[in-house]
């Protein structure tokens, strides 16, 4: 019998019982056809709810046991694509989990607020095919600023250079790729500069620029740059945001090589790529990029490289967008924030799934259907719209446009391609309708 993608997933799963393993897989499966439902209606019954309960109070069950079996097929999935690089996205996303009766939670950006913070590295090509989450780090602040001052453990700086160090490390285990890690305006710190100087930069590092550090007495970053020469001109159209319509951008890029000053200690040489905004509209401040990374630009193409990938970490927002509006991981009713961590990692397992889905159907559009959905999906996405059921395999293109059809997606020409929102609404609903094939099935005869 062929192995559904969960179990292939987490091959590697070792809880320490077999029976539990098994749970693991079969929790995945039924949370990624109903990822917007509880658990108890996911569920759809009392046996299988309390089984889900007590799968996440279990204490041989924990969220690093269940990451690390996903992080192995990360790795592999790396190892195998031969991939000359790959980027490893970071950010933070904080989880609102105010008004419910959760255990170890704490301030979020105001006091008033009771949740906890989620830190994951997201693995990408530079095509944007997500491979998965290689890291995370999830914790919860104290239950005020004071009480946080007094707690001289908690450092939360740590888990941007602890997450370069993670980084680094599968480095030197998928030797044939160069590892990037990505990382926005939080990630400018100069310890970890100097820890990937100390480690020997087994990964590269390119963060956004967050501060005008002082280069000499009377010299500073931003003023720098400036006075370099323009390398190059690129253009792009900025999606629309609320309250914004999208529009046309054209930037100057400029680069500086340079060295930051580390009081007692060798400097830190940097590269510094500026994309600035010219001529923006009236009343708009012009779009600026000032990306530092330790690899040497030397030539245009080099320039706009890092800028690609720099414009490459919006997929980690889309997968956060995922797991707190298609997951609705912040609705999570467990007793401890330990069991949350448990779920999340299954949430973030599954967020990745549907980015893997929609990104594979962009980038190889002829791959065969039958690589993902099995045929009682595939053909659910034919019947469902009323079209005419191929005798052949159809392509994994035609059948995540009918997903997306299903979910919403107009498919006209000034929508582009379709996004992950309507695939996986479209993918529920494919889901209801074998269910309900195979109910049918097992009634037969019944009635």
């Amino acid at each position: 019998m062929t192995e559904t993608w969960a179990e292939m997933e987490f091959c590697n799963l070792d809880l320490g019982d077999s029976r539990l393993n098994k749970r693991a897989v079969k929790l995945i499966e039924t949370f990624v056809k109903a990822p917007k439902l509880s658990i108890p209606q996911a569920c759809q019954g009392w046996a299988e709810t309390q089984a889900t309960y007590r799968f996440y109070a279990n204490e041989n069950v924990t969220w690093e046991k269940l990451l690390v079996a996903h992080t192995d097929q990360v790795e592999q999935r790396i190892i195998v694509s031969e991939e000359p690089v790959i980027l490893c996205l970071q950010d933070t996303t904080e989880l609102d989990f105010n008004g419910q009766e959760t255990e170890d939670l704490g301030r979020l950006s105001y006091d008033a607020q009771r949740g906890m913070y989620l830190h994951p590295t997201l693995c990408i090509t530079p095509d944007r095919l997500p491979l998965g989450v290689s890291d995370a780090w999830m914790w919860a602040r104290g239950k005020s600023k004071a009480e946080d001052q007094n707690n001289p453990t908690i450092k939360e700086s740590d888990r941007w250079i602890e997450g370069y160090e993670r980084v680094a490390e599968m480095a030197e285990r998928c030797p044939k790729s160069r590892l990037v890690y990505v990382a926005d305006r939080e990630g400018d710190i100069l310890s970890l500069m100097q820890r990937s100087k100390a480690l020997n930069t087994p990964a590269d590092w390119l963060v956004r620029a967050r501060h005008n550090r002082k280069l000499s007495a009377d010299e500073t970053l931003w003023d720098s740059v400036d006075k370099q020469e323009v390398m190059s001109r690129v253009s792009f159209i900025k999606p629309r945001k609320k309250g914004e319509k999208s529009r046309q951008v054209q930037q100057e890029i400029k680069v500086l090589r340079c060295t930051f000053p580390v009081k007692g200690k060798e400097g830190i040489e940097v590269t510094l790529v500026q994309a600035k905004e010219i001529n923006p509209p009236k009343g708009k401040s012009p779009l600026i990029w000032r990306l530092l990374s330790n690899r040497r630009v030397e030539s245009e193409d080099q320039a706009c490289e890092l800028i690609d990938w720099y414009r490459c970490r919006w997929e980690i927002e889309m997968f956060f967008d995922i797991l707190k509006v298609g997951c609705k991981v912040e609705k999570l009713q467990l007793s401890s924030k330990e069991r949350i961590e448990k779920a999340l990692v299954m949430a973030m397992v599954i967020a990745w799934r549907v980015m893997y889905l929609m990104r594979l159907g962009r980038i190889c559009p002829d791959l065969p259907a039958e690589l993902i959905f099995d045929p009682l999906e595939w053909k659910s996405s034919y019947g469902l719209l009323d079209k005419k059921i191929p005798k052949k395999v159809p392509t994994l293109n035609a059948v995540l446009r009918n997903l997306a059809t299903l979910g919403g997606f107009l498919g006209r020409k000034s929508d582009g391609d379709p996004g992950a929102k309507s695939i996986w609404i479209g993918f529920q609903r494919i889901q209801d309708c074998v269910y309900g094939i195979q109910m049918a099935r097992k009634l037969k005869g019944v009635f």
